[in-house]
Protein backbone atom coordinates (compact mmCIF):
# COMPACT_ATOMS: atom_id res chain seq x y z
CA UNK A 1 0.00 0.00 0.00
CA UNK A 2 2.76 2.46 0.85
CA UNK A 3 4.37 1.68 -2.51
CA UNK A 4 1.16 2.68 -4.35
CA UNK A 5 0.84 5.82 -2.23
CA UNK A 6 4.43 6.77 -3.01
CA UNK A 7 3.89 6.19 -6.74
CA UNK A 8 0.73 8.31 -6.70
CA UNK A 9 2.37 11.22 -4.90
CA UNK A 10 5.53 10.96 -7.01
CA UNK A 11 3.39 11.05 -10.13
CA UNK A 12 1.66 14.19 -8.90
CA UNK A 13 5.03 15.72 -7.98
CA UNK A 14 6.36 14.93 -11.47
CA UNK A 15 3.38 16.69 -13.08
CA UNK A 16 3.89 19.68 -10.76
CA UNK A 17 7.63 19.82 -11.59
CA UNK A 18 7.04 19.53 -15.35
CA UNK A 19 4.37 22.22 -15.15
CA UNK A 20 6.64 24.60 -13.21
CA UNK A 21 9.59 23.91 -15.54
CA UNK A 22 7.61 24.57 -18.72
CA UNK A 23 6.00 27.74 -17.32
CA UNK A 24 9.38 29.00 -16.15
CA UNK A 25 10.90 28.40 -19.59
CA UNK A 26 8.05 30.20 -21.31
CA UNK A 27 8.23 33.13 -18.87
CA UNK A 28 12.00 33.33 -19.42
CA UNK A 29 12.24 32.79 -23.19
CA UNK A 30 8.91 33.83 -24.76
CA UNK A 31 7.67 37.43 -24.76
CA UNK A 32 3.99 38.29 -24.96
CA UNK A 33 4.36 39.15 -28.65
CA UNK A 34 6.34 36.05 -29.67
CA UNK A 35 4.75 33.13 -31.45
CA UNK A 36 6.76 29.96 -32.03
CA UNK A 37 5.17 27.87 -34.76
CA UNK A 38 5.57 24.20 -33.87
CA UNK A 39 3.11 22.79 -36.41
CA UNK A 40 2.10 25.57 -38.81
CA UNK A 41 -1.66 25.94 -39.03
CA UNK A 42 -2.24 23.78 -35.94
CA UNK A 43 0.04 24.32 -32.90
CA UNK A 44 2.03 27.29 -31.55
CA UNK A 45 3.89 28.15 -28.36
CA UNK A 46 2.82 31.58 -27.09
CA UNK A 47 2.96 33.41 -23.75
CA UNK A 48 -0.28 34.48 -22.11
CA UNK A 49 -1.44 35.16 -18.58
CA UNK A 50 -4.71 33.82 -17.23
CA UNK A 51 -6.41 35.22 -14.13
CA UNK A 52 -9.54 33.12 -14.76
CA UNK A 53 -10.05 29.38 -14.63
CA UNK A 54 -8.78 26.66 -16.97
CA UNK A 55 -8.48 27.51 -20.66
CA UNK A 56 -8.89 31.24 -19.94
CA UNK A 57 -12.54 31.04 -18.92
CA UNK A 58 -13.62 34.17 -17.00
CA UNK A 59 -10.19 35.72 -17.62
CA UNK A 60 -11.62 39.11 -18.62
CA UNK A 61 -13.59 39.74 -15.45
CA UNK A 62 -11.15 38.26 -12.94
CA UNK A 63 -10.70 40.41 -9.86
CA UNK A 64 -8.80 39.95 -6.61
CA UNK A 65 -11.77 38.30 -4.90
CA UNK A 66 -12.36 35.88 -7.77
CA UNK A 67 -8.64 34.97 -7.82
CA UNK A 68 -8.89 34.28 -4.09
CA UNK A 69 -12.03 32.22 -4.60
CA UNK A 70 -10.36 30.20 -7.38
CA UNK A 71 -7.36 29.64 -5.12
CA UNK A 72 -9.65 28.45 -2.33
CA UNK A 73 -11.40 25.97 -4.63
CA UNK A 74 -8.03 24.75 -5.94
CA UNK A 75 -6.74 24.30 -2.40
CA UNK A 76 -9.85 22.32 -1.48
CA UNK A 77 -9.35 20.10 -4.57
CA UNK A 78 -5.69 19.51 -3.69
CA UNK A 79 -6.56 18.58 -0.10
CA UNK A 80 -9.45 16.30 -1.04
CA UNK A 81 -7.53 14.50 -3.79
CA UNK A 82 -4.45 14.23 -1.57
CA UNK A 83 -6.64 12.58 1.06
CA UNK A 84 -8.16 10.18 -1.49
CA UNK A 85 -4.67 9.12 -2.57
CA UNK A 86 -3.64 8.47 1.04
CA UNK A 87 -5.39 5.09 0.93
CA UNK A 88 -4.64 3.92 -2.62
CA UNK A 89 -5.63 0.29 -2.03
CA UNK A 90 -9.27 1.42 -2.31
CA UNK A 91 -8.66 2.75 -5.83
CA UNK A 92 -8.30 0.95 -9.14
CA UNK A 93 -5.34 1.66 -11.42
CA UNK A 94 -7.10 4.18 -13.71
CA UNK A 95 -8.54 6.13 -10.79
CA UNK A 96 -5.16 6.22 -9.07
CA UNK A 97 -3.45 7.55 -12.20
CA UNK A 98 -6.26 10.01 -12.89
CA UNK A 99 -6.26 11.42 -9.37
CA UNK A 100 -2.45 11.71 -9.42
CA UNK A 101 -2.60 13.72 -12.65
CA UNK A 102 -5.36 15.94 -11.29
CA UNK A 103 -3.48 16.50 -8.02
CA UNK A 104 -0.27 17.53 -9.81
CA UNK A 105 -2.13 19.82 -12.21
CA UNK A 106 -4.27 21.43 -9.53
CA UNK A 107 -1.20 21.99 -7.36
CA UNK A 108 0.66 23.57 -10.29
CA UNK A 109 -2.09 26.07 -11.05
CA UNK A 110 -2.72 26.71 -7.36
CA UNK A 111 0.96 27.56 -6.87
CA UNK A 112 0.84 30.11 -9.70
CA UNK A 113 -2.40 31.66 -8.55
CA UNK A 114 -1.25 31.89 -4.91
CA UNK A 115 2.20 33.31 -5.72
CA UNK A 116 1.50 35.55 -8.74
CA UNK A 117 -2.28 35.87 -8.86
CA UNK A 118 -2.32 34.42 -12.38
CA UNK A 119 -1.45 31.31 -14.37
CA UNK A 120 0.90 31.20 -17.36
CA UNK A 121 -0.56 29.51 -20.45
CA UNK A 122 1.41 28.74 -23.58
CA UNK A 123 0.01 25.81 -25.60
CA UNK A 124 -2.16 27.10 -28.44
CA UNK A 125 -3.97 24.75 -30.82
CA UNK A 126 -6.01 26.00 -33.76
CA UNK A 127 -7.31 25.16 -37.21
CA UNK A 128 -7.66 28.14 -39.49
CA UNK A 129 -9.41 30.86 -37.52
CA UNK A 130 -10.76 28.44 -34.91
CA UNK A 131 -8.59 28.58 -31.78
CA UNK A 132 -8.81 26.39 -28.70
CA UNK A 133 -8.15 28.53 -25.59
CA UNK A 134 -4.48 28.60 -24.65
CA UNK A 135 -3.56 26.19 -21.84
CA UNK A 136 -0.58 24.66 -20.00
CA UNK A 137 0.78 21.34 -18.72
CA UNK A 138 -1.27 21.53 -15.49
CA UNK A 139 -4.51 22.01 -17.46
CA UNK A 140 -3.55 19.08 -19.70
CA UNK A 141 -2.92 16.84 -16.68
CA UNK A 142 -6.26 17.80 -15.13
CA UNK A 143 -8.15 17.04 -18.35
CA UNK A 144 -6.34 13.73 -18.94
CA UNK A 145 -6.83 12.73 -15.29
CA UNK A 146 -10.53 13.57 -15.48
CA UNK A 147 -10.79 11.51 -18.66
CA UNK A 148 -9.21 8.52 -16.90
CA UNK A 149 -11.73 8.84 -14.06
CA UNK A 150 -14.62 9.00 -16.55
CA UNK A 151 -13.23 6.02 -18.42
CA UNK A 152 -13.13 4.05 -15.17
CA UNK A 153 -16.73 5.01 -14.39
CA UNK A 154 -17.91 3.82 -17.81
CA UNK A 155 -15.82 0.65 -17.61
CA UNK A 156 -17.18 -0.21 -14.14
CA UNK A 157 -20.78 0.14 -15.33
CA UNK A 158 -20.15 -2.08 -18.35
CA UNK A 159 -18.57 -4.78 -16.19
CA UNK A 160 -21.39 -4.61 -13.66
CA UNK A 161 -23.99 -4.88 -16.43
CA UNK A 162 -22.38 -8.08 -17.73
CA UNK A 163 -22.37 -9.80 -14.35
CA UNK A 164 -25.17 -12.41 -14.10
Amino acid sequence: MNDLRLKAYLGAAAVFALDRLTKWLVELKVSFVDTFRVIPGFFDIVHSQNRGVAFGLFNDGASNWSTGLLSLFSLAAVLIIGALLWNPSRLDRLSLAGLSLILGGAAGNLFDRAVWGRVTDFLEFYVGEYHWPTFNVADSAIVIGSGLLLLELVRAKRQAANVP
